[in-house]
């Protein structure tokens, strides 16, 4: 069991608003208001790192909430991750100038796999590669493409190009709050010795500490906080226990 369990709160932004999707679909959203005020809350709960999603850019290819982005990155003084929309190591790389600690690479990476080792070779410990799984296999452009290769596979092949952590988000619960499905998780931990953060489904305070016992380094939790389902102080203390 992993002793430094982290859990990060996400802060999803579209059309510069906080956000949750179900399944990663348009037109499920919920809005919760303002991405400065989000992060600052989770800070203030205790939340060691943010993990920031640009939905418009993981839709459009391009980031579009840049300056949304750039807010909350220049807001707040814990390490940020950030996803959505980053297709080129030189994305990544002005992004990791301009403050954000690790660049999350979903469809780019599969795409290109040495983009990874492009940006780490310059950047080391700055690239999250984004393994999206739906039905074991891995899915690209917002989750509508299937890529061909379960994710065991990628995560081994990223591993060896220089990733800093493997996300995981099994797209078959995501949104939902209806529960984790530990057994994806445990064998990309059992495959790999990179961190795996895990992401998709978190609903109840069971299910971080399951994450947990599954070996996962991190999980990223979005709708289960904004709902009130737990408090961020309660998820940290099951993991503490």
């Amino acid at each position: 069991m992993n002793e430094t369990f982290e859990v990060i709160p996400a802060v999803d932004v579209q059309d510069g608003e906080v956000v949750q999707l179900v399944q990663g679909e348009r037109g499920t959203e919920k809005r919760y208001g303002d991405p400065v005020e989000a992060a600052r809350r989770w800070i203030d709960a205790g939340a060691r790192t943010l993990h920031l999603v640009d939905l418009d850019g993981a839709f459009e290819g391009e980031r579009v909430n840049a300056d949304a982005i750039d807010a909350v990155v220049d807001a707040v003084d814990v390490p940020t991750q950030l996803g959505g929309g980053i297709r080129t190591a030189e994305d990544a790389l002005d992004l990791l100038e301009r403050g954000v600690d690790r660049v999350i690479l979903g469809t780019a990476a599969v795409e290109n796999p040495e983009i990874v080792a492009e940006i780490s070779d310059r950047r080391p410990d700055s690239v999250v590669v984004s393994l999206d799984a739906k039905d074991g296999e891995v899915v690209v452009e917002g989750w509508t493409e299937g890529a061909g290769i379960s994710p065991v596979e990628a995560a081994e092949r990223y591993e060896d190009l220089g990733a800093a952590a493997i996300l995981f988000t099994n797209v078959d619960v995501e949104g939902r709050l209806e529960g984790v499905a530990t057994d994806p998780v445990r064998d990309l931990v059992e495959a790999t010795d990179v961190p795996v953060i895990a992401s998709g489904g978190v609903a109840t305070l069971e299910d971080v500490q399951n994450l947990q016992e599954a070996g996962a380094a991190a999980v990223v939790v979005g709708s289960a906080l904004y709902e009130g389902a737990f408090t961020l102080e309660e998820a940290q203390a099951a993991v503490e226990e």
